[in-house]
């Protein structure tokens, strides 16, 4: 680690890697305490504009963070994580906070405990300074909510951050601190970490364990960097009983990510199958990540996305009837909290036939069995995370239409559903200076192989523009 001069480390410990910073605890050369206050200071200067933050509890955090530094007085930190600040997302129970899901009718009732991620997020000793906002229900690739005030882009304030992982990505990309964790079921962690130039991994269904859970849903880091993502997930990825359907406990070596590229098939997936079309700044910061793998030693193949749009369409069908099921138990007075375009898109749920219902659930399995083909004759498939560079922050959506909702998942949902391991990382560039995300899917379980051929590519991309600076007051 480079050793920093005194003014040079107060005034840039916001920036700081996680695995910086619990270097620079262990070498003494600043204190859980110090790194927080510069973070709680750099969220002052940016929190006005970003609107990223929901429970956000600077006295608790210092309480957490003395005692921390305490800790690392004596020698004896408590956890991978210990000191380091962290935001969590708001629909990922935290004790004592309620949990609103991003929706003004949700009844505010303080979560009783630590849902699975965050409580393994505190046994590392990680210091949760904050929740991060989302939108209604978590259904929206979007920073508006009904509930919490509009998220916006700290790359360009007229951008939105994307989401449902909104605040989060907002936070990240803005210097609240190294670490982050969202929440991904068609790509709510992917598709934000793509628009604000980050590092989003959705692990393997099951490896995070999560509650409640559900088909398609994970928890998963988001942060500045690939040997950050890994570090989250050594403290996350541990089993918990409260959910069902998560994976055993596997001795898996989330600091082994050194993996080259060589001799490996991988497939380039330019075109999803369906939704909107691939923008041509895109397409380039696509193949060019293509390229730099093939100049170490990978074979590069084009291939045909795998979704179709009755795979699509499905899901859509069962995630309005979804929502309606949660939306029909509202009072009049409650529904119309909703935000409109959340409630107009899931009351289209109440025309839908049981058989409309079955019929797209089961696109759940006809995705698994296309990506388990796939995946038979490849190592890894490189994609873009989106189709657009980026849209209004005032939009719902990149279409802006609850009749077309999910056009701009189509290269990150069908990951969930056949529970793949994927992650976003910059690939680069418009010429406007706005982050390009990159995709990079695994086959199942394969979440260590994922974060080498994404650590790979940071070596492979080089050095990254300057994170954005807070707008001046």
């Amino acid at each position: 680690m480079h050793k920093k001069s005194v003014e040079e480390a107060v005034t840039s410990l916001h920036d700081l890697s996680a695995v910086d910073l619990i270097a620079g605890y262990r070498a003494k050369q600043f204190s859980p305490s110090e790194v927080l206050e510069d973070v709680l200071a750099h969220v002052a200067a940016w929190e006005p504009h970003l609107k990223a933050l929901y429970a956000f509890d600077p006295d608790g955090a210092r309480e957490a963070a003395k005692a921390s530094t305490a800790r690392w007085t004596g020698g004896e930190p408590s956890g991978a994580l210990d000191g380091v600040p962290v935001t969590v997302k708001d629909n990922i129970a935290t004790k004592g906070v309620p949990v609103p899901l991003g929706a003004a009718c949700v009844k505010l009732v303080p979560a009783e405990k630590d849902a699975p991620p965050a409580a393994r997020l505190r046994e590392a000793g990680a210091v949760i300074f904050a929740k991060t906002t989302m939108p209604d229900y978590g259904m929206l690739s979007s920073g508006l909510s009904s509930f919490h005030a509009l998220a916006r882009n700290p790359w360009d304030l007229a951008k939105n951050p994307g989401g449902s992982s909104a605040g989060a990505g907002a936070a990240a990309a803005a210097g609240y601190g190294p670490l982050h964790l969202g929440t991904d079921i068609g790509g709510s962690v992917r598709l934000p970490a793509g628009w604000c130039g980050l590092v989003g991994l959705k692990p393997s269904f099951g490896r995070v364990p999560i509650d409640p859970t559900y088909v398609g849903r994970v928890a998963g880091p988001m942060t500045r960097t690939v040997d950050d993502c890994a570090l989250m997930m050594s403290a996350i990825a541990k089993p918990d009983r409260r959910d069902g359907m998560s994976l055993p406990a596997e001795p898996l070596n989330w600091r082994g990510l050194e993996k080259s590229p060589r001799k490996l098939r991988i497939g380039l997936m330019l075109d999803a199958g369906c939704g909107l079309a691939l923008e041509t700044p895109v397409r380039e910061v696509a193949v060019k990540a293509a390229k730099a793998f093939e100049s170490a030693g990978a074979v590069v193949t084009e291939i045909d996305g795998i979704l179709t749009r009755e795979m699509l369409d499905g899901l859509d069908n069962f995630w309005r009837a979804r929502m309606w099921d949660d939306l029909s138990r509202l009072t009049p007075a409650e529904q119309a909290k909703v935000l409109p375009y959340i409630f107009k898109w899931g009351e289209s749920g109440a025309k839908l036939s049981g058989v409309d219902v079955i019929r797209g659930f089961n696109q759940t399995m006809a995705i698994r069995a296309a990506a388990a083909k796939l995946f038979c004759e490849l190592d890894f498939v490189i994609s873009p995370t989106a189709p657009n560079v980026n849209f209004p922050a005032e939009w719902a959506s990149p279409t802006n239409d609850p009749m077309r909702p999910f056009e701009h998942i189509a290269y990150t949902v069908p990951w969930n559903m056949s529970e793949n391991p994927a992650i976003s990382l910059n690939g680069g560039f418009d010429a406007k200076g706005f982050p390009i995300g990159v995709q990079i899917v695994g086959r199942r379980f394969d979440d260590i192989g994922v974060l080498g051929m994404a650590k790979a590519f940071e070596g492979l991309r080089g050095p990254q523009r300057p994170w954005p600076k807070p707008p001046a007051k």
